[in-house]
């Protein structure tokens, strides 16, 4: 629930800290001293749209913190994912969502501290508070309302995501099926490339390093006279060749070398050091004699052997042209070539392959909207019966509610099997098959017509009241706010709608802002909104309201100011009868 909402410079809102409470919290006061502005520093915490001027007047920026508590809320499997997602943990089960507006109209957010966007306030906000505006009431009027409210009643959203999945995955199909027929041809011609430049990289046999090898093999053949009287150069310079009369090679001078030292180290042993190093060195080179010798003995001019390497290497030089710069890149596109190839003769191109998909998943669609259908319809009876018997507690006479649900015969709609057997195919959207309109005859002996032709404004405030209180054990959301529900209505039907509200709380925390004191009377905690002048700027005040006090503030709203004895006995009164009322209402069964 929410704890507390704490306002700083937001429109005409200096400094406001509310302690919301459990149950019903009412909050009063005159016209244009603010009520309405708290519900919009509300919205703007959970993420609705900013503006620069709700910044109040010389100010720098607005400031918002909601605290909520989550403990044991209805809706905290969906509030822990969503959280565990954000990878949000809440502190000792609060939950702090903040919002900053600049007077440049920039925004920023923070969730327990961390920064996020409004969108993520809003969608963890959707979760904790449902706002209904003063002018909310009017979206019952709308199609799509009316369905989403019976299906919320009728506990089949489970069942409605089920059907919007696979009518999801039918239509996912068909748009394949309408591809593969119309592009056969291009597909064939595509898969022919495919196959073939595939058979001609594998048949390449390549791998990794290779041209590296060529290229260097080619080098070594293309120079393989000069290479080998290179290296014998250098051996016999190393270790001697068939010349006795050329100069001494640097094994024997080595040799030498080695002799005297050992001489010297019988001498003076300190030279015993260099006598082993330079053996070491003697060792090694007579090593890298050996191995150039072996080099210069292999190499031989192989013209044979230089061709096969350039009909290999202009191989793959064409290969690169086509594919790719190296190896690698070849490989790659011929691996990508491959995917291609199984997507395109995969079961999922093949026409015959969709077409069965298609109806298997048609038939799944036609079902399960059926049986959406025999749910709404079976809830919408209930749901009609419980309108009814609110209208009339609502005091709007004997007015007679229906839900009216109908189809649209469509050819390209889904197949559905009606009860009598014959199959119809109608038209479908996300939601399913049905058209959802609430129906209603204001006054005894009119026809039903639909609610957007012949409902009033409080009309539809209160059968939104109404839908309200049916539907608080469905709704999820734990804290219900409602801005001036009472619009339209009188002080006969005042009580009622306070009583109303007063139900709602056995499930839910609900915040009202309104001007009738019968609806006030109910509330568990009050709150009184008042606008003062300072230095010459209006400032809008928040208190909660003692024993006393409520008391005065309920007989203003009664009889205006100032406030006298008889419209106090009045106030005290409403309030022993609305105390009255809560003790029978918690008494009842939930």
């Amino acid at each position: 629930m929410l704890v507390e909402l704490a306002i700083r410079n937001f429109a005409i809102i200096d400094t406001a800290e509310i302690q919301f409470g459990p149950g019903l919290n009412a909050l009063t006061g005159e016209t244009g001293a603010g009520k309405s502005i708290l519900i919009d520093a509300l919205g703007a915490v959970l993420g609705d749209r900013t503006r620069a001027d709700m910044v109040r007047s010389g100010a720098k920026s607005s400031t918002i913190d909601a605290i909520f508590h989550i403990t044991n809320t209805s809706n905290d499997d969906a509030l822990a994912r969503l959280l565990s997602d954000l990878q949000i943990q809440p502190e000792e089960d609060n939950l702090i969502l903040s919002r900053e507006i600049q007077s440049g109209g920039r925004s920023s957010s923070r969730l327990n501290g961390r920064p996020t966007t409004a969108s993520v306030l809003a969608q963890v906000g959707a979760l904790l508070v449902d706002v209904h505006g003063q002018s909310d009431h009017l979206s019952l009027l709308r199609p799509a309302v009316q369905l989403e409210l019976l299906d919320r009643f009728a506990q089949s959203g489970h069942l409605r995501e089920t059907f919007s999945l696979t009518l999801g995955e039918l239509r996912g199909v068909q748009s394949a099926l309408t591809s593969v027929r119309s592009g056969a041809r291009e597909r064939i011609q595509r898969i022919d490339l495919l196959r073939f430049q595939i058979d001609e990289i594998r048949q390449a046999q390549l791998r990794e390093g290779e041209e590296e090898e060529l290229i260097s093999e080619r080098a070594r053949l293309s120079n393989a006279d000069r290479l080998a009287r290179d290296a014998a150069t250098v051996y016999e310079a190393l270790a001697g060749g068939d010349d006795v009369i050329a100069a001494p090679a640097a094994t024997t001078s080595l040799r030498q070398a080695v002799r005297v030292l050992e001489e010297m180290a019988t001498l003076d042993p300190q030279t015993s050091p260099f006598q082993e190093r330079l053996n070491e060195m003697l060792f090694s080179i007579e090593d890298l004699s050996a191995e150039i010798r072996g080099y210069r003995d292999e190499l031989e001019a192989d013209p044979a052997r230089l061709e096969i390497v350039e009909e290999r290497l202009d191989g793959l030089r064409q290969l690169q042209r086509k594919y790719g710069a190296d190896t690698g890149e070849i490989l790659r596109h011929a691996e990508s070539a491959e995917t291609e190839l199984e997507s395109l003769t995969g079961s999922d191109t093949d026409a015959d392959s969709l077409a069965r998909r298609e109806e298997a998943l048609a038939h799944d669609a036609g079902a399960l909207a059926k049986e959406l259908s025999r749910i709404r319809a079976a809830a919408a009876a209930i749901l009609a019966s419980g309108v009814e018997q609110s209208i009339s507690e609502l005091r709007m006479g004997s007015a007679e509610f229906a839900v009216s649900l109908n189809r649209v015969e469509d050819e390209s709609g889904i197949p559905v099997l009606n009860d009598d057997g014959a199959a119809a195919r109608y038209a479908t959207d996300a939601t399913g098959i049905d058209r959802v309109t609430f129906m209603i005859a204001s006054n005894s002996g009119e026809s039903l017509k639909p609610l957007g032709r012949v409902a009033s404004g409080g009309e539809t405030a209160r059968l939104m009241l109404a839908l309200k209180s049916i539907l608080s054990d469905a709704d999820q959301t734990p804290t219900l706010v409602f801005d001036e529900i009472d619009v339209g209505v009188g002080g006969r039907s005042g009580q009622v709608v306070g009583e109303k509200l007063a139900k709602l709380v056995g499930s839910h925390q609900v915040i009202v802002i309104t001007h009738l004191p019968q609806i006030a009377a109910f509330a568990d905690t009050h709150f009184r909104i008042v606008k003062e002048e300072r230095k010459g700027r209006a400032v809008s005040m928040i208190e909660q309201l003692d024993e006393s006090s409520r008391h005065e503030e309920l007989a203003a709203m009664l009889d205006g100011t100032p406030v006298t004895a008889s419209s106090l006995q009045s106030a005290s009164e409403m309030l022993r009868r609305a105390a009255s009322r809560l003790e029978s209402l918690r008494r009842l069964p939930r």
